[in-house]
């Protein structure tokens, strides 16, 4: 990825995670929820509005409001804390195809969702940004 700083035009390897995902909410009092064993990923943020949890669709929980239909776009990590523009360099030629986002960030990387219906049209406009996109190794 090259050293720490600004991002110039360097290709950002994303992984195509296989699984489909959901965006929950409940209440910021709900008791917090728990992954199943196994999981791949397993978000929650905890905020004075909202309890927001990222998971596997079908292991949502229960009483949320759910939206489903997500897949994950993982970066090659990790990534230094110093460098600037990775997320710009991903969702501004996104939103300039009207596709949305919700992004999620870890120590290590970040993870970018689509919608379903909008990842190839995703794909096509990352690769048009010069980035690359490629399923997860088996």
């Amino acid at each position: 990825m090259g050293p720490a700083g600004p991002l110039s035009r360097t290709t950002i390897e994303l992984i195509l995670e296989p699984e489909r995902f959901a965006v929950c909410r409940l209440a910021p009092t709900a008791p917090v929820p728990r992954p199943e064993p196994g999981t791949t990923l397993f978000s929650v943020t905890v905020t004075a509005e909202e309890l927001s949890v990222v998971c596997t669709e079908g292991d949502e929980p229960p009483g949320a409001t759910i939206e489903s239909g997500w897949r994950v776009l993982r970066i090659v990590g990790p990534l230094a804390f110093e460098l600037v523009g990775v997320i710009a360099s991903i969702t501004v030629p996104l939103a300039g195809a009207d596709i949305g986002v919700f992004v999620l960030s870890t120590f290590d990387t970040d993870l970018v969702l689509v919608k379903d219906v909008d990842l190839d049209a995703a794909i096509d406009v990352l690769g048009g940004a010069g980035h690359r996109v490629v399923p997860v190794s088996a």
